[in-house]
């Protein structure tokens, strides 16, 4: 018995008839059909129960309450008379004796109607957060979260890691984002800085002799939001194995992840062991991304030798590729609608043509082909009814995968949807020319160990190598075209951390200034290690089968980092501020 309950709204079947029962819950809805009699749905937690007003002091007491409001129901079980097979307590009611206010809900009208919440405009939804919870369809995503989390933390306590937590106060760290910044009242001037991952404790746990760690891990990033990621905080799976190589971390996830997704998820089909490798230069090549959903069967080719001379001068000199989509059966005003849906997505513009019936090329740019022979070297086995879809230039990389994502999706039969698809993508380039500063830097992440050590190193130190081919020992796991996460095996060694640095103009005192636990304590003798972090928000997201990250977080943020319940971030009294020794200027907008 829980508090002032003995069942649940979800509990009572025909083996209760006639049992005194008492239930409270939400009051969701009054139908009145006529004289004395109305019919009241309750619900909560766990599900709904009719009840069956049949009194009219009982009638004219509910018919007060708003709805929404918390009751209690005191009375008896009986068999309805018209059931409903839909509803799990459809073969029975109750009918009252009593019945309580417990909370009442002081409001005539809702924002939204509960059951669905779904279909409001989203401001209202987050504004309203604790109504749109109790949506039994927001709810379910919600409880599948928890479950997800369970699991994975059974899976990794299973394998012998340890769950080990580390700190939320931490110092400022170059990470790839922006900081959130706290003020230590204590040091005037002086910020701490919320983690963006657990990066430098974890490795730090490695160095004090703890083998295997994880933790369902908090991480906060000053950033945009996205479809696929939220505002300010998320969480990750993160571990962290010591004495260990690529293919140990490989085999953990791929031990712990196929499980939970097939039991979980909207598919009950996942990637068996081992999953697909691609490198990350070749998913570029043949997927036009580092994130290839491959349950799409669409690839990329370079057809530049197809238009090498010709007459159209947005492909002339161009390097151009194409995506080959057999018995396509799109008309040229829906093949023009999802080109121009991948322009607005890419940024670039894209082009098309197509055989017929008889296998001749005609429609879009069929006429500008110069070499038909180089496209039928291309693709030997060319049939009718293949529609070309092509991208040029700097972003033709770019623009291929997001064509081979949306063709593939809107072609009938390039597209298993119901199965979720794992693979890594491996050997990234340690280091990138920066947009901005034109000069090199590191592509992804510092601490990764590149491939070769530090003889590589050196040779690109001395010029003997150009320090763009260095591969690093990094990995990224990606599911249906999402990626659930990125990991490395690390660089352990100072005298190597130090030198890959210094290609990227930091010496050893900036080392020694911006991580200088970690140096030191790699001073002291580190051991091999390597970890990934699969993110939990990405991975709930894609079991639950929904687009937006922010449907399956308790208390979202919108897309402007903004908590509109709450009303963060917030307005501070001037007497905080002092104590923080903090002043607040007027922005040059206001």
């Amino acid at each position: 018995m829980m508090q002032s309950r003995t069942h649940t709204c979800n509990q009572l079947r025909m083996e209760n008839v006639g049992e005194k029962v008492q239930l409270v819950g939400w009051m969701e809805n009054l139908r009145e059909v006529g004289g004395n009699l109305a019919f009241l749905v309750l619900r909560d937690f766990y599900g709904t129960t009719q009840i069956v007003v049949e009194d009219a002091a009982l009638l004219a007491q509910v018919k007060s309450y708003n709805k929404e409001s918390t009751i209690l129901v005191a009375g008896t079980v009986r068999e309805r008379a018209s059931k409903n097979p839909k509803q799990a307590t459809g073969d029975i009611e109750i009918v009252p004796e009593r019945i309580e206010l417990l909370g009442r809900c002081r409001y005539n009208e809702l924002p939204f109607e509960i059951n669905r919440s779904r279909e409001a405009d989203e401001s209202a939804r987050l504004k309203y957060r604790y109504l749109d919870l109790r949506n039994p369809a927001v709810k379910a995503n919600i409880i599948l979260r928890c479950n997800v989390i369970a699991a994975l933390r059974a899976a990794m306590l299973k394998h012998d890691f340890l769950e080990i937590t580390t700190p939320i106060l931490t110092a400022s760290s170059p990470e790839g984002a922006r900081d959130y910044l706290v003020p230590a009242r204590k040091h005037p001037g002086k910020f701490y800085a919320l983690p963006q991952a657990p990066q430098q404790f974890k490795q730090l746990l490695m160095t004090s002799g703890f083998d295997r760690y994880f933790q369902i891990a908090p991480c906060f990033r000053d950033e945009d939001a996205r479809g696929d990621r939220s505002p300010g905080e998320f969480y990750q799976l993160d571990m962290e194995m010591a004495f260990a190589t690529q293919e140990d971390v490989f085999a953990i996830c791929e031990d712990v992840l196929p499980p939970i997704f097939a039991k979980f998820g909207k598919y009950d089909i996942a990637s068996q062991p081992p999953f697909r490798r691609i490198a990350y230069l070749d998913a570029l090549e043949t997927y036009g991304t580092d994130k290839p959903d491959l349950r799409i069967d669409l690839t990329a080719k370079d057809v530049t030798a197809v238009f090498e001379d010709t007459a159209f001068e947005p492909l002339l000199g161009k390097v151009v590729r194409a995506v080959a989509i057999s018995d396509c059966k799109l008309t040229r005003k829906q093949i023009e609608k999802l080109l121009t849906d991948c322009e607005v997505q890419s940024g670039s513009k894209g082009y098309w043509f197509k055989t017929d019936e008889t296998g001749a090329l005609v429609g879009g740019v069929a006429k500008f082909i110069v070499d038909e022979a180089a496209l039928r070297a291309a693709y030997p086995e060319l049939a009718p009814n293949t529609l070309f879809v092509l991208a040029a230039g700097e972003s033709a990389v770019k623009m291929s995968g997001v064509e081979i994502k949306t063709f593939g999706r809107a072609c009938e039969g390039h597209m298993d949807k119901e199965r979720y698809e794992f693979c890594w993508i491996t050997d990234f380039p340690m280091y990138e020319i920066g947009e901005e500063s034109g000069e090199l830097e590191f592509c992804h992440n510092p601490f990764s160990m590149p491939k070769g050590g530090l003889d590589v190193l050196l040779k690109a130190e001395r010029g003997e190598l150009d320090p763009l081919t260095i591969m690093a020992d990094q990995y990224d796991l990606v599911c249906n075209g999402v990626e659930l996460s990125s990991g490395a095996v690390r660089n352990h060694d100072p005298e190597i951390m130090v030198k890959a640095f210094e290609l990227v103009r930091l010496g050893e005192e900036d080392v020694k200034k911006k991580f200088p636990a970690m140096y030191n304590a790699f001073c002291y003798g580190a051991p091999p290690h390597a970890g990934i972090a699969p993110g939990i928000d990405r991975m709930v997201m894609l079991l639950a089968g929904e687009e937006s990250i922010r449907e399956i977080i308790p208390f979202p943020m919108n897309k402007n980092a903004q908590d509109v319940m709450m009303g963060a971030p917030g307005e501070v009294t001037q007497k905080q501020l002092d104590e923080l020794h903090i002043k607040v200027t007027a922005h040059e907008d206001e």
